[in-house]
């Protein structure tokens, strides 16, 4: 008996060798590819993502920037108290059976809007600072909410990648071209089911006007680019047609090459240039090349308290300019040039000196030419360094 045991036993051995463990290993090698699909960037606390986004208000509609933390089975938001993330969340989403949204143009001054909506029929509207950064809490949020069906989250991955502005192209750049007299769309009456909209155009004139401007090379470049134009709000759809294509949740067929699709520049585009101030403004410091954008808290000059700003940096002309993200105005509340400034990041034991609160960790400080000291917080190391680095280049 015992050599037959022996002999059984090295008998499961050979088949294992053969077979059995290639094809646990096989196993193994696609659940771990699902894991990294459907849980990314997981660190050991169960954290998939976490920063800043500007959260609407149930009761009173007016939006505040939250600290959001995303876990697998929900979405955590809380309070900036002083600098600092209070250690109980301000509230939390629970994902299962949730719905999401982006983008959501439901608010034509706020392109970057996710919205999600819990089984119970409640509504969130959540705010990024950026189209990648938006993009990229989308996508993770789905991917938490899809976290057991795995082609859903490949299929994700693959529609975030295919849909991108090529590096090349200015949106601002277009809807300036598209203004000119001579030379950009024309804008007329159109009628659609007894309305009529003046100063309109048609989808496939956008598409037209945008292949013989030389910006695409074929229609479906110039649909993609339309779609963009729309999403970043210096258009809108107006009439039946074009307004439910938009709110059809599918980004690449929210714009329509149709000629009976009608659409008209933005309302909010015009009061961007609505006075001279303003486009002096828009002229010489908002024209640079964005380098990088991003949440970031900043302490103020007078009362020394501690707010989340959004900040752009721009080069050619080099300007750092902070925008209020709980205002609809698409206006800086402040700014600089950076020439001549100095940058570098602040001690993370205790409290340094300028900083009023408890506030520490991951500061930088800015220097103008003038003197005047910019205290900012980024939320983690490596932020401070990217940012830190990327102003240096440009003083």
């Amino acid at each position: 008996h015992r050599g037959g045991r022996s002999w059984r036993n090295q008998c499961s051995l050979k088949t294992l060798r053969r077979g059995t463990v290639g094809n646990c290993l096989n196993t193994l090698r696609h659940t771990l590819s699902f894991l990294y699909l459907a849980a990314r960037m997981q660190d050991v606390s169960g954290i998939l993502k976490e920063g800043f986004l500007v959260k609407r208000g149930h009761i009173v509609h007016n939006w505040k920037a939250r600290w959001f933390v995303l876990l697998q089975d929900k979405l955590l938001y809380y309070k900036l108290d002083g600098g600092r993330k209070e250690p109980s969340p301000k509230g939390r989403i629970i994902l299962d059976g949730c719905t999401i949204t982006c983008p959501c143009l439901e608010y034509e001054n706020r392109p970057l809007v996710i919205k999600l909506k819990t089984k119970t029929n409640t509504e969130y509207f959540l705010e990024s600072c950026s189209r990648e950064e938006r993009d990229s809490w989308a996508l993770d949020i789905t991917g938490a909410i899809h976290a057991g069906h795995p082609v859903q989250v490949q299929q994700l991955h693959r529609m975030k990648n295919s849909f991108k502005l090529p590096s090349n192209i200015s949106l601002n750049h277009i809807v300036d071209k598209m203004h000119d007299n001579s030379n950009g769309i024309k804008l007329i009456p159109n009628m659609e089911q007894g309305n009529t909209y003046k100063e309109s155009f048609t989808g496939s004139a956008l598409v037209d006007w945008l292949i013989s401007s030389n910006f695409v090379a074929s229609r479906f470049e110039a649909v993609t680019l339309a779609s963009m134009l729309m999403e970043e709000n210096f258009i809108k759809p107006v009439g039946a047609r074009s307004t439910e294509a938009m709110r059809s949740g599918d980004l690449a067929e929210q714009f329509l090459d149709d000629s009976t699709a009608l659409y008209m520049f933005a309302e909010s585009y015009k009061r961007k240039l609505g006075s001279r101030e303003e486009l002096h403004l828009h002229i010489l410091e908002l024209s640079g090349t964005i380098v990088n954008q991003g949440y970031l808290v900043k302490q103020g000059h007078k009362r020394k308290n501690w707010k989340v700003r959004r900040f752009v940096l721009r080069a050619d002309p080099a300007f750092l300019h902070y925008y209020n993200p709980t205002k609809e105005e698409n206006r800086p509340v402040g700014g600089f040039s950076l020439r001549g400034c100095l940058v570098s990041a602040l001690e993370d034991n205790g409290v340094p000196t300028g900083v009023k609160g408890n506030v520490q960790g991951n500061l930088f400080k800015i220097i103008t030419k003038n003197d005047i000291h910019y205290y900012i917080q980024a939320s983690s190391k490596a932020e401070r360094a990217q940012w830190i680095e990327a102003i240096k280049r440009l003083t």
